[in-house]
């Protein structure tokens, strides 16, 4: 906590600290991330709602409690838990081929809080920082991707990287952002009550 002296008056910046409805919220989208994760669309190629739970976070949390709660849920993976797709957990998950994805959410989430930073919390702000994370986890995922697959089976070119890992979900992501969106617009009055 921040303290400043005034004459005879002190000054206190709380702003740093994390309050019990911070932590409440948190956690509670921590849980939102998991069952996102769990909840699997059938389709061409079935697809999770694991970014839609990242984006909704740090919409409806804002940049700081949202990337906290992106972080916690990565390290409750990491540590085991099965809060991934696939009710799956464990570091080597985060070190496989795909875990670069995983991995992303928390870049994906702090370019967003940069973007709340410095421009502030309008819907358009929200969707283009969405979308440009989005952009980032992919380029992140799509570079651990290869390095992975390259050690473990062979060469593998970038096209054929994106045909198979961020192509088909192009269309899904986008539509989990505009649901994102319009939730976060809808409900973010409340959570910020």
């Amino acid at each position: 906590m921040d303290e400043k002296t005034t004459g005879n008056v002190m000054i206190t910046d709380k702003s740093s600290r994390l309050g019990t409805k911070d932590i409440a919220l948190t956690a509670l989208f921590v849980a939102v991330m998991a069952v996102c994760s769990w909840i699997s669309i059938p389709a061409t190629v079935p697809f999770t709602l694991q970014t839609f739970g990242v984006f909704l976070s740090v919409g409806l949390l804002g940049g700081k409690r949202g990337s906290l709660a992106v972080l916690v849920y990565l390290l409750l993976g990491a540590v085991g838990l099965p809060v991934f797709s696939g009710f799956t957990g464990g570091i080597g998950h985060l070190l496989g081929p795909t875990g670069g994805y995983i991995i992303g959410f928390i870049f994906s989430a702090l370019l967003m809080w940069l973007a709340e930073r410095l421009f502030g919390k309008s819907v358009t702000v929200l969707a283009v920082s969405m979308i440009a994370g989005l952009i980032v986890c992919y380029a992140f995922g799509t570079s651990w991707f290869m390095s992975v697959y390259t050690k473990n089976t062979g060469e593998i070119g970038l096209m054929t990287a994106l045909g198979w890992c961020v192509i088909p979900y192009i269309i899904p992501d986008v539509a989990k952002i505009v649901l994102a969106v319009l939730l976060t617009r809808r409900l973010r009055p409340y959570v910020d009550r």
